[in-house]
């Protein structure tokens, strides 16, 4: 069962070196470091990370607060390891998803953040029932009012609310649609980016429009990638689209573009949904015979 290793120091001035060397003892064959805030989701080396890892992988960290900052997010990035067959193990937590007593601990961390949840919920209503029997009414008076500084103010709000649920997601759709916009349609870039992710996370096209839409408007995102997709031969399609799984992780193996390909039910050059390893890499011999890699 491989062993990834995920170390994470928040500066510069930081050095991950002792994370590394606790991985590494623990039988880390491969270590990935990346200097970025806990509380910023949308970190690159991470991204790579989850892409790569596959089935039977265990996904290592010294201390959860290394790959997570709140209970949210650590809950989302072992639902989409385990999405992918892969686990996760916390050297210094309880918390090894391979064992009973570790999934134990997770549905346990689970269950308390819905409870959490829910107790929210209970003193918001509590609250707002405790303020309509004092006579006062709920919202803001401006929006009441109509007043254009107050409807500025909440469009404000909103939009800030959807960027941020953006950010928590951008490891999935960012760097794939940063490689291979306007080159491939929007369709196969769609299918790419669904490919790894359970289906409860799945883009649809016009959500994800929408997103990269936004990340332009802010500059996040070059505006060459809203430009139309030039027409691209049948013939080149699959070598586009295995050439895109292959660039966005160097090191993936064939079988593992095979499952990937399965997974997106793409046909197989003879009309197959069977493939094989073999196919896969005369595919990525056209693609790069065409430039594509």
């Amino acid at each position: 069962m491989p062993l990834i290793g995920y170390a994470r120091v928040s500066t510069e001035d930081q050095t991950p070196l002792p994370q590394s060397e606790a991985l590494q003892s623990a039988g880390c064959a491969e270590i990935f470091e990346e200097h970025a805030s806990g509380g910023n989701r949308a970190r690159p080396v991470l991204a790579r990370v989850l892409e790569r890892i596959g089935k039977g992988d265990t996904l290592v960290v010294v201390r959860i607060d290394r790959l997570a900052r709140s209970l949210s997010h650590l809950l989302e990035v072992i639902e989409r390891l385990e999405g992918k067959g892969a686990f996760f193990r916390s050297l210094q937590d309880p918390i090894d998803t391979a064992s009973p007593q570790g999934k134990f601990t997770l549905q346990v961390l689970g269950a308390a953040a819905e409870f959490e949840r829910a107790l929210i919920r209970e003193r918001t209503k509590a609250g707002l029932a405790s303020a309509r029997a004092k006579g006062r009414v709920g919202g803001n008076p401006g929006l009441r009012a109509k007043d254009p500084a107050a409807l500025r103010k909440v469009r404000q709000a909103r939009q800030d609310g959807y960027m941020e649920r953006l950010n928590e997601t951008a490891q999935d759709w960012v760097p794939n649609v940063r490689r291979l916009r306007p080159d491939m349609a929007w369709e196969d870039v769609l299918r790419i980016i669904n490919g790894p992710l359970p289906p409860d996370r799945h883009w649809t096209q016009s959500r994800l429009l929408r997103a990269v839409k936004a990340y332009v408007a802010d500059g996040f995102l070059p505006a060459e990638v809203l430009g139309r997709a030039g027409r691209r031969e049948t013939d080149d399609r699959l070598p586009a689209i295995v050439a895109a799984i292959k660039g966005a992780d160097p090191e993936i193996t064939l079988q593992a573009i095979c499952d990937r390909l399965e997974s997106m039910r793409e046909r197989t050059p003879r009309g197959r949904t069977s493939w094989q390893p073999s196919s896969v890499r005369m595919l990525l011999e056209r693609a790069e015979r065409l430039g594509l890699l």
